[in-house]
């Protein structure tokens, strides 16, 4: 583990080398089984009441249906706010291509030109997971197995974990904590340790 500012992060950001690989996964953390969906930030709840009209079409009926009667976020049992699911599974902004292929109808809306809102931030730093404690934020790999893809893939092509996913660190985290995450991986890689 690394400290950084007020995170501590997995040596894991460092080591994997990853790039999504959608045609063999085909969006499956999107439609993940469990109780919940994407956990939320709590500003993230107001957004997503806003760009729901925009994706209101995008929605399966069984989306529209959950969200009439839950609404887009709901507290889980240890007091995060999250997404709800239908039946057990899809995000109710979960959207699928023609090939079966899961996508996020707020992120299809965004690259559309409909939405500043781009989605929820835990969506879009994926597969990395960010766990808020009272002193500091522990940044971490969600590993499981069907991101092998994507292992095998980022592997083949030589880019980290934290080069893949760039954008959505330096939103959350901001440009000057990337540059120090960026200077820790370069002294690691002296050092032969990644």
């Amino acid at each position: 583990m690394i400290q950084i500012g007020d995170t501590i992060v997995s040596f894991d950001i460092f080591e994997k080398e990853f790039i999504c690989d959608l045609k063999h996964c085909l969006g499956a953390c999107c439609n993940e089984e469990g109780d919940s969906g994407a956990p939320l930030e709590e500003e993230e709840i107001e957004l997503l009441k806003e760009v729901l009209p925009v994706v209101w079409d995008d929605l399966t009926p069984q989306a529209k249906q959950v969200i009439e009667e839950k609404g887009v976020a709901f507290q889980d049992a240890d007091g995060e706010w999250v997404t709800p699911v239908v039946n057990g599974r899809d995000c109710i902004f979960t959207c699928y291509g023609e090939n079966g292929t899961c996508f996020c109808a707020i992120e299809k809306a965004y690259r559309d030109g409909k939405t500043t809102f781009y989605k929820p931030i835990s969506c879009y730093l994926y597969p990395i997971r960010c766990k808020k404690y009272p002193t500091f934020t522990a940044v971490n790999y969600h590993k499981w197995g069907i991101c092998k893809a994507a292992e095998l893939l980022g592997k083949k092509e030589g880019v980290r974990l934290y080069q893949f996913l760039k954008e959505p660190l330096i939103k959350k985290f901001g440009e000057e904590w990337y540059k120090e995450l960026v200077l820790v991986a370069d002294e690691l890689k002296k050092a032969g340790e990644i």
